[in-house]
């Protein structure tokens, strides 16, 4: 672990990501990295540069992609991986995390968050604000478990997908990668194609 901790992207998710760091208490100095040049600073830390600017600071600091995007945050998040920077995750004092859980790099966990034992979280996930996974769960890479969302036990999350708000999914249940979940959206059922669910239960309505 370096003394400095850059976060890439300064805007909503960016602000997140950076108070967990603040609250961590591991860093002694917090910056940004911004593609926007007129954004100058972000919650009173410094924005030093852009994203490309990351690799200067390849031994010098601990890094972090801050970008709501799964899309460009994969993108940026394995190319830093690729040369060698040190991508870590970041998680809020404030959660509960149980007996053989392992979490990602570049996965942030959000204050409120209940992760039961032996479930794994892979890379630059989002387990975002006051969710809960259950025991025995996978949630695949890049994937976004949004604010109150619920996952029973024994419940599998595919690549990339996106559970949104105060949704829920049903124990014993795999969702594939490439899904987006509605917000409030129930699943009892395995879904074995990509595509936009929504209802209780849900029902897909885009491919």
């Amino acid at each position: 672990m370096k003394d400095k901790l850059i976060v890439i992207g300064a805007s909503g998710h960016g602000k997140v990501v950076a108070d967990i760091a603040i609250k961590m208490n591991k860093w002694k100095r917090i910056v940004f990295l911004d593609d926007d040049e007129s954004v100058k600073a972000c919650m009173g830390l410094q924005v030093i540069g852009k994203t490309g600017d990351a690799f200067a600071h390849k031994d010098k600091a601990d890094f972090f992609v801050g970008i709501g995007n799964k899309a460009v945050r994969k993108k940026i998040q394995e190319k830093l991986m690729e040369e060698g920077l040190n991508v870590i995750s970041l998680i809020h004092p404030n959660v509960v995390i149980g007996t053989d859980v392992d979490i990602g790099v570049g996965t942030a966990v959000m204050a409120g968050v209940v992760i039961n034992s032996s479930t794994k979280i892979g890379k630059g996930c989002i387990v975002n604000t006051s969710s809960s996974i259950d025991h025995d769960n996978v949630i695949e890479d890049y994937a976004h478990i949004s604010p109150g969302s619920r996952t029973a036990g024994n419940v599998r999350v595919g690549n990339g997908t996106w559970l949104g708000i105060g949704s829920v999914v049903s124990n014993n249940v795999k969702i594939c990668s490439g899904c987006k979940i509605g917000a409030g959206a129930v699943v009892v059922n395995d879904i074995t194609e990509p595509g936009t669910y929504i209802g209780v239960p849900v029902r897909r309505i885009y491919r």
